[in-house]
């Protein structure tokens, strides 16, 4: 058997990628800090060619500005962008729930009660990294049972401009509501109400802008 052979480049991409789009969200890499590859492949241990397909990434998602021979750096939190991917995303979460609840199965519904129990478990060690990505993966199971690329894609490109609101959103007392909004989706959705679930869904991102209208 071997084990010593050339490692998959995507996969180091997708591994600098997540570090740093982290790094970025819990505030470690702040707004308007200049991010060079060099130093970033010299922290991670890569080269710098997976970096730079990572930042490449960052830049489409809206947390990465370059500005060719000048800078690169993340981006300032823009209330404005930050509100119109809001609305955005609020709004193919209704859709992606009311489409996908006659297709659930009971292993959708035990997949998002499992992602909500370790959300739940996240929020209240104020482990905000891994809430946010439970808490994906939660409303991801709607998404992937709706059957429809292109919410999908637009929730894809939209979501990650919203995960450094989200991250605050989480580590306020707001945050602590979330787990028992997901219980109620969970319920409706279990009934088969897909009205009133996808009803739910758009409360549940809702909320969010009642944090991000307390901020500049």
């Amino acid at each position: 058997m071997q084990y010593i052979g050339r490692l998959d480049r995507a996969l180091l991409s997708e591994q600098a990628l997540t570090a740093i789009r982290r790094a970025i969200v819990a505030g470690e890499l702040a707004p308007g800090t200049s991010v060079k590859d060099v130093e970033l492949a010299e922290r991670m241990g890569l080269s710098r060619t997976p970096v730079r397909e990572a930042l490449a990434r960052l830049t489409d998602e809206g947390l990465i500005e370059t500005k060719p021979h000048s800078y690169t750096r993340v981006t300032r939190l823009d209330s404005a962008a930050v509100r119109d991917a809001h609305a955005v995303v609020q709004s193919m979460h209704g859709l992606a729930t009311r489409l996908a609840v006659p297709k659930l199965t009971q292993r959708h519904l035990d997949a998002m009660r499992a992602a909500n129990m370790k959300f739940a478990v996240a929020v209240d060690a104020s482990a905000l990294e891994d809430a946010i990505a439970c808490d994906d993966a939660f409303h991801d199971i709607l998404v992937q049972a709706s059957e429809n690329r292109a919410i999908a894609a637009t929730i894809r490109r939209y979501t990650p401009l919203l995960h450094r609101a989200i991250y605050l959103y989480l580590g306020s007392p707001l945050g602590r509501d979330s787990a028992p909004m997901h219980e109620r989706i969970i319920a409706t959705c279990e009934a088969g109400n897909a009205e009133e679930a996808a009803d739910l869904a758009e409360r549940n991102w809702a909320t969010l802008a009642v944090l991000m209208e307390k901020k500049p």
